[in-house]
């Protein structure tokens, strides 16, 4: 077993005896050729490997055949493998560790089979798993004994939060709404329910998992992950179930917030804190359209969010609205079920091929990430670099190409050949298909969606498209807005989520200022996406302009929040303070290089694509425009010029 301690400066992977010889010819035959070569590093001490290999790289790079997303030419990773079978006994112990950066930059850059900034060093170091996240603040001062946080929202950020303020000496408390943890993946339970992100990076870089099903979770699995997680930290006991958190006020005589909730048993009551952390999310009442006649519909109509168990689908005649991320797993899922299966796509999305995304992950690889020291740490810094940081280009836009193409710019073209490409093969001979699920503007204007089977599934005969939407919904079925009548036993709204950035919460700060007034007209801001003027000591992680919509996942940005969280408060501390707040002009200055950052990019300037990324006035809300290695560098600690402190 890889066993990983946090009580270090960096994680300690412990030796593995008594290896199984047939397991471990089985785990190289199929690991990931660059993961498992810095594993070798690692086990013989040999670095003279690192040079060896990136030459033999580099002479295939030149080649006839260039690799394609740091892969590794077979020739190449036959040779790793045979290396492997020829150095690797009953015993894995580790003669190097954590190496320093200089040489984890080159094993880094021989792994993935790219060029690596120096700049990524300290943030891969962690991401991948290597080290906790460094502490920056000094700590020569312990949090007071009533100081408390209340974390609102038990999904994965506020898990995240609870694990590393706990670590940090602060006192939390966890309010969750529901009677379970894990926010989205409680909430959507959906047939195919799955996230859409590579399982080997798409969770915590403290708390690695290496018996992943599939090389992407499906909700259930992620779920059972966060379970797991919460009790291995003891987070249980720190969490109000059913406990909905209706509003915050902030008392300045106090220096603390009155937070009021309402419990299961209906009774309201109020708590304080210090602190508010929210990890709420942005995504959470389903959004349902309004259509004439939803009264008179004599079947079944449930939203994606809202799935009921106790419908059963087989046989029916089923009608979806919808063709994003949602409701692509739901049908490649259900059509085999069903008598008839009728989609209906206001507007279709740029679908991109991914061949492991229902694959399972090998037992041979489950056996290496799970035994062979360090090959997860490097598995998961490859697959995060492949999917981060290079898609950072790709919604930028080159003012000439974009006035000539669909595509935004050379970068922005590449990844739409793919996406035609992959309609082209799988609609060769259903041209009608193709027609209708081709979008008109640039990928990533609107989200981009990882093929499940969905376009496989929609050529079946029980199965029909539609473009349009509703026009009315009767006692038996739909109109659509072409006239055309569809009979309906059951409607799945596949139409996402209200976008809500606390809205739902009543934020009352300093002054009477009301965070539903500040942020009124879909135009919330915040500074670096987490702090508000006039709200001291309210953390708003996921906030405004954080989305990291370009690559990566959730889970890094959510890391990084709550890691400035914890620097934040540790800043109070530490100088005496009770409370900090962002400074009104360093919040404004900082909008406004977000504003003037993405009016570059095609999440703004999107043509015809509708969605959720821009609001009602066009400006883009939600993303974050900095690559995910500089926001993560904005992020290391608090900026003492920027923020307003007090004394109690």
């Amino acid at each position: 077993m890889t066993v990983i301690s946090a009580d270090q400066p960096t994680y300690v992977v412990s030796p593995v005896a008594d290896v199984d010889p047939a397991a471990l010819d089985a785990a190289v035959d199929a690991a990931e050729p660059g993961a498992l070569l810095m594993a070798l590093v690692h086990l013989t001490g040999d670095t003279t490997l690192v040079e060896e290999f990136k030459s033999k790289l580099d002479e295939q790079q030149h080649g006839p055949s260039p690799a394609i997303l740091g892969e590794y030419p077979e020739s190449v990773a036959a040779e790793v493998r045979e290396r492997a079978k020829k150095l690797l006994g009953s015993q894995l112990v580790p003669r190097i560790t954590v190496p320093d950066d200089k040489l984890f930059q080159r094993m880094a850059e021989v792994c993935v089979n790219d060029t690596i900034g120096d700049e990524y060093v300290p943030h891969l170091r962690e991401q991948a798993g290597f080290e906790p996240a460094q502490r920056v603040v000094p700590r020569t001062r312990k949090a007071p004994e009533d100081f408390t946080v209340a974390i609102i929202g038990a999904g994965m950020i506020g898990l995240n939060a609870a694990i590393k303020l706990g670590e940090a000496g602060f006192r939390y408390q966890i309010f969750e709404e529901r009677e379970d943890i894990g926010g989205t993946w409680s909430r959507n339970v959906y047939p195919g329910a799955a996230v859409d992100t590579p399982s080997h990076f798409y969770s915590y870089s403290f708390e690695l998992n290496p018996r992943w099903s599939k090389y992407y979770p499906t909700g259930p699995e992620y779920l059972d992950y966060l379970h797991g997680v919460a009790r291995k930290y003891e987070l249980y006991p720190h969490i109000s179930f059913s406990t909905k958190v209706l509003g915050c006020e902030w008392h300045e005589d106090e220096q603390a917030w009155q937070i009021t909730v309402r419990h299961g048993d209906g009774f309201v009551r109020t708590r304080r804190a210090n602190a508010v952390v929210t990890a709420t999310g942005v995504l959470n009442g389903a959004s349902i359209p309004e259509f004439d006649g939803m009264d008179t519909f004599e079947g079944t109509m449930m939203h994606t969010a809202e799935w009921r168990d106790d419908v059963d689908l087989t046989g029916k005649k089923v009608v979806v609205l919808g063709t994003g991320c949602t409701s692509v797993q739901v049908v490649a899922s259900v059509v085999d079920q069903v008598e008839a299966l009728h989609v209906v796509l206001r507007q279709p999305h740029w679908i991109v091929p991914e061949r492991r995304v229902s694959e399972e992950v090998p037992d041979g690889v489950k056996w290496a990430l799970e035994n062979i020291p360090y090959f997860h740490q490097w598995l998961r810094l490859k697959t995060y670099w492949w999917a981060a940081d290079k898609g950072w280009i790709i919604p930028r836009i080159d003012e000439e190409w974009y006035a000539e193409h669909v595509s935004a710019s050379p970068a922005n073209d590449a990844l739409m050949q793919v996406c035609l490409d992959h309609l082209d093969r799988t609609f060769a001979d259903r041209p009608d298909l193709k027609q209708k699920l081709t979008p008109d503007f640039p990928p990533f204007a609107k989200r981009i969606v990882k093929d499940p089977g969905f376009l496989e599934a929609i050529k079946r005969d029980n199965v029909s498209v539609h473009r349009g939407s509703f026009r009315e919904i009767r006692p038996d079925g739909v109109v659509t807005t072409d006239g055309e009548f569809i009979a309906a036993d059951v409607i799945i709204w596949a139409t996402g989520f209200k976008l809500e950035y606390l809205g739902f919460l009543d934020v009352v700060g300093r002054d009477g200022r009301v965070l539903a007034e500040e942020w009124a007209d879909q135009n919330p801001r915040a500074y670096l996406g987490i702090t508000v003027p006039g709200f001291p000591n309210l953390f708003v992680t996921a906030g405004p302009n954080a989305a990291p919509n370009h690559g990566g996942g959730h889970n890094v940005t959510s890391e990084e929040h709550v890691h400035y969280v914890v620097e934040s408060l540790q800043y109070l501390v530490e100088h005496g303070y009770t409370a900090m707040e962002p400074r009104q002009d360093a919040t404004d200055d900082y909008n406004q290089r977000v504003d003037d950052e993405l009016d570059k990019t095609v999440w703004k300037h999107a043509g015809t694509a509708n969605g959720y990324y821009r609001n009602k006035s066009g400006r883009a809300w939600i993303t974050c425009p900095w690559r995910l290695v500089d926001y993560w560098a904005m992020l290391r600690e608090p900026q003492p010029d920027d923020y307003v402190f007090t004394r109690e």
